[in-house]
């Protein structure tokens, strides 16, 4: 009897133990300050280096706020993975928090704008040390790795850069 319910206590355990990994990058370079505007050539080339190098790192969802550009950055990803992109509301952040933070053991890609990533992964848990993004910054990635065990859970930021350099 006590083997079955030492079994049952493992089957418990490791059910409750996973490991999220969530990728947040802003929209990449746009035509203009318009809801509507597309990417420039050099967003577009931003967005293919996205999907080059999130290729594979065995993305589940794909989230993007409705707006063009946000859309326009996921797609080349989306479209090489065959994962669709689900809309999310820029604002308020707490929607796509909560909804990231039922997902458990997936990795996930969330496109949003300068002023939102870093509140989308302060809500996370995670503790940028970077303040705030500047109007002409494109290339941060951000990786928040969420790992929950069964008696407490551990957030990591890992902030890396991809496509070509944002010019300082």
């Amino acid at each position: 009897m006590r083997f079955f319910a030492f079994l049952i206590f493992l089957i418990v355990v490791s059910a409750a133990c996973s490991t999220t990994t969530v990728y947040i990058v802003r929209h990449a370079e746009k035509m203009n300050e318009t809801d509507t505007t597309d990417l420039t050539p050099a967003g577009y080339a931003r967005a293919a280096a996205l999907a080059e190098t999130l290729a594979d790192k065995n993305i589940d969802s794909i989230f993007s706020t409705p707006y063009y550009r946000t859309r326009q950055t996921a797609q080349p990803l989306a479209k090489r993975i065959g994962v669709p992109v689900v809309d999310y509301p820029a604002k308020p952040t707490d929607a796509i928090v909560e909804r990231v933070k039922m997902i458990r053991g997936k990795t996930v890609l969330v496109v949003g704008h300068s002023n939102t990533i870093l509140e989308i992964a302060r809500g996370l848990g995670a503790k940028p040390t970077i303040g705030k993004i500047e109007s002409g910054d494109f290339d941060n990635l951000f990786r928040v790795i969420m790992h929950r065990g069964p008696f407490r859970k551990s957030v990591s930021f890992v902030p890396t850069t991809y496509g070509q350099p944002t010019a300082p």
